[in-house]
């Protein structure tokens, strides 16, 4: 717009107060809901779209479930709405665009990120706990410790307190598995696979060790004790310097003794192909079950 300033994001009414016409809104800005509008000019992201949502949600809502995890960088689809939880009791109008959730939530619960509330990371794997598959909610968990947004105990804390809460037995089951380390959701499936089959728990970021015990490289999971070790192989190692890279990584592990099964995202639609390749990997080199 020529004149009038109306920013990011704004409402209909904020907008007419300061001049502008009803045209002048069509024509700069992208609708969002009810009154509440997007600047064109602006790409419409999570982190931009929740800030807009700020001016017509009330002081004490805050984003959670699944949006709250994605703006924490967890693995997980971004929700079709934007998803806020708000005191328990409290009503909210209906608005396209939004689903609301009502939880009792303690202060604790609600911290706030980049200028936004957002449910903690405990309450946030909390709230996903009944919406996720297990493997899916390690994975989110992994990523929630890896960022920094809750450790093991605050999220103790608030699994301890969350008698009767939906989802909070599958919470408990899940939390003892977390692991920080994980670089990323495969992994974190992978390792999830394999702690919950009848073969032994792997080690995670596991050191390989040259004649000299310096550690040369680390394995994503690895069994030390028969040198077998299990590598995820995304995207991000098809470049040509990656690739060279994963050449030395391999040939090194495999010089020292170990012996390496790499996984890629076709062995990623359940546990089955992960965990007999492993097992048959673990009898070769003398375990027994």
């Amino acid at each position: 717009m020529t004149d009038i300033e109306l920013g990011t994001a704004y409402t209909w009414t904020g907008a007419r107060d300061l001049g502008a016409t009803r045209r002048q809104i069509a024509q700069d800005g992208v609708r969002m809901g009810r009154g509440l509008y997007l600047s064109s000019a602006v790409e419409p992201e999570l982190t931009t779209r929740c800030r807009a949502w700020r001016l017509v949600l009330p002081g004490d809502v805050a984003f959670g479930l699944g949006t709250a995890a994605r703006l924490y960088g967890a693995p997980i689809d971004e929700p079709p709405t934007v998803h806020v939880v708000v005191p328990s009791r409290r009503q909210l109008p209906r608005r396209a665009g939004v689903t609301v959730h009502e939880r009792l939530l303690a202060e604790e619960d609600v911290v706030v990120t980049g200028g936004l509330p957002l449910t903690s990371g405990p309450q946030t794997f909390l709230d996903l706990a009944a919406r996720l598959p297990p493997a899916e909610l390690v994975a989110v968990g992994d990523a929630l410790l890896r960022a920094g947004e809750m450790d093991a105990g605050s999220l103790a804390r608030r699994l301890e307190r969350a008698d009767r809460v939906r989802g909070v037995v599958r919470a408990r089951e899940c939390a003892p598995r977390l692991d920080g380390r994980a670089a990323s959701r495969p992994e974190s499936l992978v390792r999830h696979w394999l702690v919950t089959s009848d073969l032994p728990d792997p080690q995670v970021q596991v050191p390989v060790c040259d004649r000299w015990g310096r550690a040369v490289v680390h394995a994503d999971l690895g069994y030390p004790e028969w040198e077998v070790a299990l590598e995820y192989d995304g995207r991000q190692h098809a470049g040509p310097g990656q690739f060279g890279r994963d050449v030395d990584r391999y040939s090194l592990m495999a010089a020292d003794g170990w012996l390496v099964l790499r996984f890629a995202a076709r062995h990623l639609g359940g546990p089955v192909v992960v965990v007999e390749r492993t097992r048959r990997a673990l009898i070769s080199r003398g375990w027994r079950p």
